[in-house]
């Protein structure tokens, strides 16, 4: 049997933390190993429960999510960080991307969709939630408008890098992508780091909004 996905919540609200926990329970493949109802006692709580990924609230007392995400990718922690946020969070967005969560999401997402991100961005890929993404890409075009024309790439993806960049785009892992295209995984990795290098990303999450940006995606 798989090793099950270890999870932490972080939310100042006990009643979306104890909701969440119950969703999560219901997956035979998932385990919550803690929670946190602030920025600052999940940074102290994550580096003892060593969890695989974070759910993180954005708006919270004492550190928000926002600076908590940018704080566990500072110290090198390899939990990857989904955040859950309202409409009303629109704002942070950006902000959160751009500290190295790997995933976004609405709180009213359902628990099966929440189960499959998680698992998603456990095996490496990235997950944005359409409306949310669609913010993103705006405030990308807002800014590129502001800056003016965005730089050609150094070195041009090939047919088959864009193939793989637009699978990373759908959120999809390095295994589903191995599977879509009957590549080997490990030929997928490799091709997933060669799109990264050439996209100037840190991240697949940054990897597709760089995408978006240059128009290589629809």
């Amino acid at each position: 049997m798989t090793a099950p996905i270890h999870v932490f919540i972080v939310d100042d609200q006990r009643l979306m933390r104890e909701g969440l926990r119950t969703l999560l329970e219901l997956e035979p493949d998932l385990r919550v190993v803690g929670e946190a109802a602030d920025g600052q006692a999940a940074l102290d709580a994550i580096a003892l429960a060593h969890p695989h990924v974070v759910l993180m609230d954005i708006r919270m007392p004492r550190m928000d999510g926002v600076e908590a995400t940018r704080q566990l990718r500072a110290r090198h922690d390899p939990a990857r960080v989904i955040i859950l946020t309202t409409f009303d969070d629109d704002s942070s967005v950006f902000d959160g991307l751009r500290a190295g969560a790997m995933g976004y999401l609405l709180k009213d997402v359902s628990g099966e969709d929440l189960a499959r991100a998680i698992r998603t961005v456990h095996g490496g890929g990235a997950l944005v939630e359409p409306s949310v993404a669609r913010r993103v890409f705006a405030e990308f075009a807002r800014l590129e408008r502001a800056d003016g024309p965005t730089p050609a790439l150094p070195e041009a993806l090939s047919q088959r890098e864009i193939d793989i960049l637009r699978l990373i785009a759908q959120g999809m892992s390095n295994r589903e992508i191995s599977a879509a295209l009957s590549l080997a995984e490990g030929t997928v990795k490799n091709y997933v780091t060669t799109v990264l290098q050439k996209l100037g990303a840190r991240d697949r999450t940054q990897a597709a909004l760089r995408a978006r940006e240059l128009g290589l995606l629809p």
